[in-house]
């Protein structure tokens, strides 16, 4: 078993693979150069931590959970939904349980209940978490087709259906209609 510090650094260089793997969904929409899962991960965060806030959730734990939501893609790729009649959906809180044993001991626990936090989805934070993921898709399809890619309704039609906080179906009704240069205009 490594030592703590090296251990860290060891996960921390597989983590860092998440910045260089592209959320492949996009592909099948026309997107010839998609955002990597860290850049999705890091909005996800964001809308999530702002989700929890207005949802009278804590802002820090949701955000936390939304930052190992897709860590596990590391070890499995960026799956698309395309996949699923195919493969049985990885199990995160196993994958996870494995990224995490070379970490120390209260690190490794700090992911892994996060994760399973996430995956449960029984909590506020959870849920804010949940939703801050499928926002993050809808507001980056709603900047795909503002550069010219058609394909991206089902996207933003998936994330409408599928939120469950107050917050989040508002700000994507109102996100659909707007362009992504509005906060520029505001």
């Amino acid at each position: 078993m490594p030592d703590e510090a090296q251990g860290i650094a060891v996960f921390g260089f597989e983590l860092g693979i998440l910045k260089r793997l592209r959320r492949a969904g996009w592909w099948h929409a026309g997107v010839r150069d998609p955002e990597s899962v860290a850049e999705h991960s890091l909005r996800v965060a964001q809308l999530a931590g702002l989700l929890a806030a207005q949802e009278g959730a804590d802002p820090a734990r949701a955000a936390y959970l939304a930052i190992w939501h897709d860590s596990q893609e590391t070890r499995t790729g960026d799956l698309p939904h395309t996949v699923r009649p195919y493969l049985t959906k990885p199990d995160a809180r196993r994958i996870t349980a494995d990224q995490t044993a070379v970490l120390p001991s209260a690190a490794g626990e700090s992911v892994r209940a996060a994760v399973a936090e996430y995956e449960a989805d029984d909590t506020r934070e959870a849920r804010c978490a949940r939703d801050a993921d499928k926002l993050e898709m809808l507001l980056q399809a709603v900047e795909y087709r503002e550069v010219g890619v058609r394909g991206v309704q089902g996207w933003i039609d998936s994330a409408l259906t599928s939120l469950t906080t107050d917050t989040a179906r508002r700000v994507a009704e109102t996100a659909v209609s707007l362009s992504p240069l509005a906060w520029r205009e505001g």
